[in-house]
């Protein structure tokens, strides 16, 4: 007999990414979040429904937090979160989904919201969801220990895990996160000087939210390194400094699975495994387009940019170089081409970098998929991941994969946009702007430029099967959600 809890269905979303102050949001549809959520409250009245946040449901990272990690303001940083205008009704659906009978709130730990690991984080959740409420509280589970959640739908087994365990530069280091709940607990705390971040943290708190204060779109476009990253750097040469850091954060690699085990204690605090680099070369970010339109001396202004940007004897991004040579190497690369202009040049790397890319096929068998199907066992019928924030429903043959998407503005570039020079002024403009509020009126060709895409799963037992769909929830939220792709497990 199966030790894991039974429900009729679950719902399951994730990386909402409630965080920041206004016009550094990237969350938008907050009312349609919050009425899901009271709408899967009124499913199977009389069933068991679950309703499991997967990770990053808030972004601390987003916050004015004083290095890596929020440990003494921890419940200040979340409780403003809370209390956010923006993000309030959330937690007040939450609030009344915890009070139904039969229901059951899962969250998941993410790697943008590493705080909710921490006891005094839970209880300020347990006081607000719930109150004095015990039955309420008891609808709610934690789940950040990195173990992911599981359990049973109609016979199936399901699993859900955010996805940043297989990510060798986001990947969670649960033991330090136990130490500092252990500390926390007793009475104590740790200096920011003991709390090492993964290479991920590092990118968004030292580059990306630099960035982002002027270009707000820098990771919500996507593709990430050829469209996101690659359009900077044409469009702002005075980024470079930026851009040769992330490179080599965004080039580190785990090397080795190795952890010591200091489970009883609450000293030493485990720094990262040394880490491999892998370089993003000149020829990635240009594409064959824009190298045919930059004159003869193109190859040597890209050896001069590799050897400005290389740090001796590593073959990896220097961070610390001042601007200089290859500042001018961008600036020219980005204004002395015959005949183009710079406009016309992000276009064309644009055609480029975007042909034949995967990144919003469902059934595309990305990274996370291949290393989270691999690491779970045959019983699981089920997996349900987010973190890449790209949706994806996949059959293994009998069982089946979903990635939840976001519900974050998510930017993508259409054909129609990149047609011409003409089709891609209204989207040149709107990146050179930056600002999120322009982001969210533009409407290049009459289209926005916003995807209007905000994902869930769902696993029901249905005609003595079970059936899993990925779906897009539409509208104001308080409907049926659109089904995009579905499969069915049969008795």
């Amino acid at each position: 007999m199966s030790d894991l809890q039974v429900f009729d269905e679950i719902h399951v979303v994730s990386d909402i990414h409630m965080g920041g102050k206004p016009g550094f949001q990237i969350l938008r549809q907050t009312d349609r979040l919050a009425n899901f959520i009271r709408w899967v409250g009124a499913q199977r009245p009389d069933g068991q429904v679950a309703l499991v946040l997967n990770g990053d449901v808030i972004d601390t990272l987003a916050e004015d937090v004083a290095g890596y990690v929020a440990i003494d303001d921890a419940t200040t940083i979340v409780a403003r979160i809370m209390d956010d205008p923006a993000f309030r009704g959330v937690w007040a659906a939450m609030a009344d989904f915890v009070k139904l009978d039969g229901r059951k709130l899962v969250i998941v730990l993410g790697n943008h919201d590493i705080e909710l690991a921490f006891p005094p984080v839970q209880r300020l959740l347990f006081s607000r969801l719930a109150a004095g409420d015990l039955l309420a509280r008891a609808r709610i589970e934690f789940s950040t220990a990195g173990a992911g959640y599981a359990c049973s739908v109609g016979g199936a087994r399901i699993y859900c895990i955010h996805g940043n365990e297989v990510d060798p530069w986001n990947y969670n280091r649960y033991e330090d996160l136990a130490k500092v709940s252990r500390r926390l607990n007793a009475g104590r705390s740790i200096e920011q000087s003991e709390w090492k971040p993964n290479a991920g943290t590092k990118m968004v708190k030292e580059v990306m939210n630099a960035v982002k204060r002027k270009y707000a779109w820098i990771d919500l476009l996507k593709p990430e390194t050829a469209a996101a990253v690659g359009t900077l750097l044409v469009l702002d040469p005075t980024q470079a400094q930026k851009i040769t850091q992330l490179f080599g954060i965004v080039g580190e690699r785990k090397s080795g699975s190795a952890e010591v085990d200091q489970r009883l204690s609450t000293e030493g605090f485990q720094a990262p495994a040394p880490a491999g680099v892998q370089a993003l070369g000149m020829e990635q970010i240009l594409g064959p387009s824009l190298r045919q339109a930059v004159a003869h001396d193109t190859d040597d202004m890209l050896l001069a940019a590799e050897r400005n940007f290389a740090v001796p004897g590593t073959g990896m991004p220097g961070g610390d170089q001042q601007l200089g040579t290859g500042q001018l190497i961008w600036e020219r690369l980005t204004g002395w081409i015959t005949g183009v202009g710079k406009e016309e040049a992000l276009r064309r790397a644009l055609v480029d970098w975007l042909e034949g890319d995967p990144t919003f096929k469902i059934d595309d068998p990305d990274d996370t998929y291949k290393q989270v199907s691999a690491s779970v066992g045959s019983a699981v019928d089920f997996i349900v991941t987010g973190h890449t924030h790209l949706e994806r429903a996949i059959d293994m043959g009998g069982r089946y994969y979903f990635n939840t998407g976001t519900w974050i503005r998510l930017l993508r570039l259409t054909e129609g946009m990149l047609r011409n020079t003409e089709s891609f002024k209204e989207i040149y403009s709107v990146l050179v702007d930056g600002r999120m509020e322009t982001i969210d009126k533009a409407t290049p060709g009459g289209e926005p430029f916003v995807l209007d895409q905000t994902s869930s799963v769902s696993i029901k037992a249905e005609g003595g099967g079970v059936v899993g769909c990925l779906n897009h929830v539409v509208g104001d939220g308080s409907g049926a959600p659109q089904e995009i792709a579905r499969f069915v497990k049969a008795p």
